[in-house]
């Protein structure tokens, strides 16, 4: 059966540039383990699989895979596949903000497309509550995986695993320059990690806009734009009291990739709850078919 997919840059205006991802928007019947082939032959970090909702108080049905699993959450397909619907019409253009309800492997969640002359703008997602496990790791250790020094990692803040759908952990970096000199061993960082599979999410929250590279211990070392560890990043930076709740942050990722990604967060104080809201754009690149 020949099924109609499109890539897409996400996390930016501009081709080229942002999170690669690619999307299969007629998957309704597909396995699990075709899905999974499926992503394998894209190569990307996740390729989205769109299908009907089980429930009728969701517009659609998302389930993403790497290329060796499926993630019940993450942010760039969430922001690329609702930019895309938006564009192909499944929802409805209307001028300013439309709010939808999208069923995940982390639940139902929402998402705002903001239209403006009828094309969509920017895509904002609420991510699931934040949790926070602290994270016990060797600085100097983590410093070595990362290539760089122990003095390098910001003493001021924790090493925390934070989620918001997916555990990503937070490594405070105390300037830019160390940042852009990352060097990653990934037999050293999981050997670290231990069964953890988890990316590092290393930021400088010192500056504005705020920085920050992926580095991932598997597959593709490094992540242009991380939507899930963003929204993690935004909680984590409210709790330790850097950012206030409901203040917007852009964050940079990217850069030393040469695939500069824009990523806007804020955090919505709810009871003792942090939930974040990550917002941004996306273009397409390419589409076709492929045959299942």
């Amino acid at each position: 059966m020949i099924r109609r997919f499109y890539q897409l840059d996400v996390f930016t205006r501009h081709r080229y540039r942002g999170n690669p991802l690619a999307v299969v928007t007629d998957a309704d019947g597909l396995s699990a383990a075709r899905m999974q082939a499926i992503a394998r032959e894209m190569n990307l970090s996740e390729t989205v699989f769109v299908q009907k909702p089980s429930t009728d108080r969701a517009l659609a049905r998302l389930r993403i895979f790497t290329t060796t699993c499926e993630l019940p959450l993450a942010g760039h397909p969430v922001i690329g596949t609702w930019f895309l619907l938006a564009q192909l019409g499944v929802v409805p253009a209307h001028e300013g903000p439309v709010r939808i309800q999208q069923q995940t492997g982390a639940g139902l969640l929402p998402v705002e497309i903001f239209f403006q002359q009828g094309k969509p703008r920017l895509v904002t997602m609420t991510q699931a509550p934040a949790r926070f496990e602290a994270a016990n790791l060797d600085r100097r250790k983590l410093a070595a995986a990362l290539g760089l020094r122990p003095g390098d990692i910001d003493g001021k803040l924790p090493l925390e695993y934070v989620s918001t759908g997916i555990f990503n952990l937070m490594v405070p970096i105390a300037r830019y320059a160390a940042l852009s000199r990352i060097e990653l061993n990934i037999p050293a960082l999981r050997v670290l990690l231990g069964k953890r599979s988890v990316m590092a999410y290393c930021f400088v929250a010192k500056e504005r806009p705020v920085r920050a590279r992926g580095m991932l211990p598997w597959g593709i070392a490094e992540d242009p734009a991380t939507g899930s560890a963003a929204g993690s990043l935004g909680a984590y930076l409210v709790r330790h009291g850097k950012l206030k709740a409901g203040e917007l942050m852009h964050i940079q990722q990217g850069v030393e990739m040469g695939r500069p990604s824009e990523i806007y967060v804020s955090v919505m104080q709810m009871d003792s709850q942090l939930v974040p809201r990550v917002s941004g754009a996306a273009v397409c690149v390419l589409k076709g078919q492929i045959e299942t």
